[in-house]
């Protein structure tokens, strides 16, 4: 995983199959899911832990916001803090 911050890049491989997906996290949404800012790259790679619990990396999304997660998954933000 790259990023500097409020972007990533986080390359997922499984055997043979590898996906990129690049995601933004806003500025506020570590604090707002319990987690520390400075703390942003682990969120990442914990809610790639969650979606990746849930459906094969082909299937997530290759672009987007991390908030996202929650419309698609509602048990996200519970969740996440949890693991913070």
């Amino acid at each position: 995983m790259t990023g500097d911050g409020t972007s990533y890049r986080v390359e997922v491989r499984d055997g043979a199959v590898e996906s990129v997906h690049d995601v933004q996290v806003p500025a506020d949404v570590a604090e707002r899911l319990g987690w520390d800012p400075a703390r942003r790259e682990e969120l990442v790679a914990a809610s790639f832990e969650f979606l990746l619990e849930r459906e094969p990396a082909t299937s997530i999304l290759r672009r987007f916001d991390l908030e996202v997660i929650g419309r698609y998954f509602p048990e996200f933000p519970a969740e996440i803090s949890r693991r913070a």
